[in-house]
């Protein structure tokens, strides 16, 4: 549907995928498939996105589920990825992230971009960001407002199973360190939206909508800029007196 309505408008836009899902291969029964990472099912990933998007090149091909540096080696993902770049299909080579295997795809120097979860409910990667925007690539965040789980009408029962005991987390967290009193009015979206814009290592957030007018909303919220230093601060205090109590 998106390559249909948007493919006569590429110069427009970024255009970015991921690899390593397995093509024509049914989701196991918890709705995640095996990942994998041949020549054969990254180079069928990349066609398919191409058909899909009506492309003759992606922007940017990011490897899913953060394999760790022996499987990629192994497999010789990035080889191929190499390949495809030669052949013109793709620009930039990025990996979707995570630890402990984030450190070792930093060191390899071959990532153009990484895609990290973060947020401020979630600061485990924050130190790895800060090495990857120092070694030069492009940090693009996912789950910058947690997923939506701060939001009091998100209920975690709406989420695949792995997301909810996560979910709830995160929501006590918030409520137990008393986040509303910093938001000044705010939603609690539009906060952690801006907190995320509040960081010089971050490139740029991947913000979910489901509607014009919730794209207007997070729009605007981009628009009003950082958060204060002094908020952030305040924030990160509060939440980490609640780690360690």
């Amino acid at each position: 549907m998106i390559g249909e309505h948007i493919s006569d408008r590429r110069n427009e836009y970024v255009l970015a995928s991921k690899c390593g899902c397995p093509v024509g291969v049914e989701p196991t029964a918890n709705g995640v498939p095996q990942h994998v990472y041949t020549p054969q099912n990254i180079r069928a990933g990349v066609e398919q996105s191409l058909r899909r998007m009506r492309t003759d090149h992606l922007d940017l091909v990011q490897v899913h589920m953060s394999p760790s540096r022996e499987v990629l080696e192994k497999e010789g993902a990035i080889d191929t990825l190499r390949t495809l770049q030669s052949e013109g299909k793709l620009r930039f080579i990025g990996m979707s992230g995570t630890l402990p295997d984030l450190d070792d795809h930093i060191e390899m120097g071959v990532f153009d971009a990484f895609q990290i979860p973060y947020s401020v409910l979630q600061r485990e990667h924050e130190a790895a960001i800060a090495r990857a925007a120092s070694a030069g690539a492009g940090t693009i965040i996912r789950g910058g407002v947690a997923r939506g789980a701060p939001a009091p009408d998100k209920k975690p029962e709406a989420e695949l199973q792995f997301f909810r005991a996560a979910m709830e987390e995160r929501r006590d967290a918030w409520e137990a360190a008393g986040l509303d009193e910093l938001i000044d009015g705010s939603s609690r979206m539009e906060f952690m939206l801006r907190y995320i814009l509040s960081r010089d290592d971050i490139d740029t957030t991947i913000v979910g909508t489901g509607s014009p007018e919730h794209l207007q909303s997070n729009l605007a919220a981009a628009a009003a800029g950082p958060l204060a230093q002094d908020v952030v601060a305040e924030m990160h205090r509060r939440l980490e007196a609640l780690a360690e109590s």
